[in-house]
């Protein structure tokens, strides 16, 4: 919830942002922008969302987006500050019979339940809007249910002689209704326009003639498509006043930049029989909710004032105004483009891993998971198959938590922070909760006790670039360290999957990453649980702990069965705080055994 508000506030603030920068161009070149180019200027608006999905990381971009999510991350992941302890509170999970789970809390300082407050609010918002524009629809569909065809031949004639000037090739239906006071225009695939009944009677042929050029240049100019985007942009950012601010400009503009085509098209003794034209249709029922789809020549009279103004002082564009203009649009427009890497934040695919494997396996482990929410990944490399439960959230990213530790232990081993042989770390004196962590450490006993402070002083070592690129060459999850050097895997930036976290362990048996063999040997070694006959059992638990509850829980590992070799990861979820590494452990645990692996 709380991820899905980050991206709604994120792609406020981008696009609020670029809302004002197109408002101070305006304003600061005005005199160097055709009227034209005041409204294609608002095209820009669209980069931030069709850049959402555009491959980022195949540009290099990675570091740079997870640069801007470290910046825009609104809430910080920090100890509780109730039972602290040397700055560190901590929880101890159930031992059982496999690992001792230990955890560190983090605090969200907003309640879960102000995410559901806001959420609701802005999804009812849409829904009114959306519901809104069903009834514009609802209403244009009355108009067009009315209008009959306009079968008058001068009419018709007169038509497709503007059309001729404007340059339209399209077929454009000619209809009349008594719904309407003001001629609009509609369709993008069966372009209609209407007017009012009783046009042909109170309107000369000529005055017509520029009814027919405005809504014509409407069409060309695709504005009607341009309405669709700005209903959505409405429907979205219905909370943002900037928004509404900026669509009322768009409309005006567009109306501006459709009227000074239209001159374009006349001598200037028709500027003023234009300009009459318009104010006869000064706000007749106009700004009705099916306006906002369906363009016409009326408007408010406001808006009629700042047209007529418009139409009074116009002169034909130079071609130096119109080489200016376009220089500016081109530059604003690239601009936004590179800053575009922004927008990965509104809308990032990094949440779902996409499975594209075909030998799988779904199966029904529910009867395990009794009070709790998970999922089951079982692969075997000899018959390359996949046993799963729960093929959504087997392919959903979430934190990793402490199984982090076991590539974090690779790392700082790869960059010789430690080594197979040297893997001590000397207490520092400060009190923990756990007396398992207060007294020097080495690989096997900061692995198996979860030592946060051990790992916490390798990534240091290691170095925030080093560790970046270190996820990226074995393709951890969604990569991300932007979250703080000390718990970006707790419950905050870095995320992974539990088909991710099988793919990866069996990648690091199988050293596909090219990685020192004796350094996966010592990780593995760290890693040893238990031993039955022929069997051995490697694994790593993980919980996540927020506000003192455990919501997220986590067990991987390999079980080896003579010549043979399994790759296994389980993830629990439960909001009563129930969610436990070592209760995923003792599931993980029962279904081994059901499965004669363990």
């Amino acid at each position: 919830m709380d991820t899905m508000l980050l991206r709604i506030l994120v792609s406020t603030i981008v696009v609020s942002l670029l809302i004002f920068i197109i408002l101070l161009i305006k304003t600061l070149l005005n005199n160097h922008m055709t009227v034209k180019a005041h409204y294609h200027i608002w095209y820009i608006l669209y980069i931030p969302i069709l850049a959402a999905f555009l491959p980022w990381n195949y540009f290099y971009l990675k570091e740079g987006t997870d640069y801007f999510k470290s910046l825009l991350l609104f809430h910080k992941d920090a100890p509780l500050k109730s039972e602290r302890i040397n700055g560190v509170d901590a929880s101890q999970a159930p031992n059982g019979d496999l690992l001792h789970d230990f955890t560190v809390s983090v605090n969200k300082s907003t309640p879960e339940f102000v995410y559901h407050i806001f959420f609701t609010v802005w999804v009812v918002g849409v829904v009114l809007f959306v519901g809104t524009a069903v009834y514009s629809y609802y209403q244009i569909y009355q108009i067009k249910k009315s209008a009959a065809v306009v079968h008058n031949q001068k009419l018709n004639k007169l038509l497709e002689v503007c059309k001729e000037m404007v340059g339209v090739k399209r077929n454009i239906r000619l209809r009349e209704t008594s719904l309407i006071s003001s001629p609009i225009t509609f369709g993008i695939f069966q372009p209609f326009i209407f007017i009012p009944s009783k046009t042909r009677e109170t309107f000369s042929l000529n005055e017509l003639k520029y009814v027919f050029l405005h809504e014509l240049h409407h069409h060309k100019s695709k504005d009607l498509f341009v309405n669709y985007v700005m209903w959505i942009f409405q429907i979205i950012y219905w909370f943002n006043p900037v928004v509404w601010y900026a669509l009322k400009r768009v409309r005006m503009d567009r109306e501006l930049a459709c009227d000074a085509s239209v001159l374009n098209l006349l001598d200037e003794s028709g500027y003023i029989e234009y300009g009459y034209t318009i104010i006869r249709f000064a706000d007749k029922k106009y700004d009705r909710p099916f306006e906002q789809f369906a363009p016409g020549i009326g408007g408010t009279k406001k808006q009629i004032e700042q047209r007529i103004q418009c139409i009074a002082s116009y002169s034909r564009d130079s071609l130096l105004l119109k080489w200016k203009s376009k220089v500016i649009c081109a530059f604003l427009g690239i601009a936004v483009l590179f800053l575009a890497p922004i927008t990965t934040v509104i809308a990032s695919p990094n949440d779902v891993y996409q499975f594209s494997g075909k030998n799988m396996v779904y199966e029904d482990l529910s009867s395990y998971f009794k009070g709790y929410k998970g999922s089951f990944v079982l692969y075997d490399p000899s018959k390359n198959q996949y046993q799963i439960y729960n093929r959504e959230m087997s392919e959903q990213r979430i934190s990793p938590d402490s199984t982090y530790k076991i590539y974090s232990a690779l790392f700082a081993l790869e960059s010789n922070v430690i080594s197979p042989n040297h893997n001590k770390q000397v207490w520092d004196g400060k009190i923990y909760p756990f007396p398992e962590w207060n007294q020097n450490q080495n690989l096997a006993t900061a692995l198996s006790r979860s030592v946060n402070w051990y790992f916490q002083n390798t990534d240091r070592e290691v170095g925030r670039k080093p560790l970046q690129d270190y996820y990226h060459k074995i393709k951890y999850g969604n990569e991300d360290l932007s979250g703080n050097l000390n718990s970006y895997w707790m419950e905050s930036s870095l995320k992974i999957s539990p088909i991710e976290q099988v793919q990866l362990l069996y990648q690091l048996e199988e050293n596909q990453w090219g990685f020192k063999a004796e350094n996966i040997k010592a990780v593995k070694k760290a890693i040893l649980i238990d031993v039955q006959k022929n069997r051995q059992l490697y694994g790593k638990t993980g919980t996540g702990m927020v506000n003192r509850k455990n919501v997220n829980g986590w067990f991987i590992g390999i079980v080896d069965k003579g010549e043979d070799r399994f790759y296994f990861a389980i993830n629990i979820q439960n909001k009563d705080g129930q969610a436990q590494g070592s209760k995923a452990a003792e599931i993980a645990k029962q279904i081994l055994y059901h499965k004669k692996l363990y």
